[in-house]
């Protein structure tokens, strides 16, 4: 095995780690925002370390420019999806669930 494929290798099971956090915190996290953030950040860099992985295996090509254009579409996209529909969730009346939630602080002290 070269140099190349372990760093790919440690890349792509990197980024399975972190698509396995973003699906553990989808599944135990309360409320709408913790699920939104575990969701929205660890699936965005495990997808993010895979596909560089990928990318580095298949080495300068065509390929790998597709894999970086869609890492780039990814970075974009992702973050701004979640904090859409955590505006939207807000927009609703949707309020955090658990001990330590608070949005936004909007009366001072209570």
């Amino acid at each position: 095995m070269t140099p190349i494929e372990i760093l790919a290798a440690v890349f792509v099971v990197v980024g399975t780690f972190f698509g396995f956090v973003a699906t553990v915190g989808l599944v135990r996290l309360p409320g709408l925002y913790a699920r939104l953030h575990a969701a929205s950040k660890s699936d965005t860099l495990g997808s993010v370390l895979s596909l560089a992985g990928i990318a580095i295996v298949l080495g300068v090509s065509t390929e790998s420019l597709k894999l970086v254009f869609l890492l780039l579409f990814l970075f974009v996209t992702s973050p701004t999806a979640a904090h859409a529909i955590a505006r939207a969730a807000k927009e609703e009346g949707i309020e955090p669930t658990g001990e330590d939630a608070r949005i936004g602080d909007e009366g001072g002290e209570s």
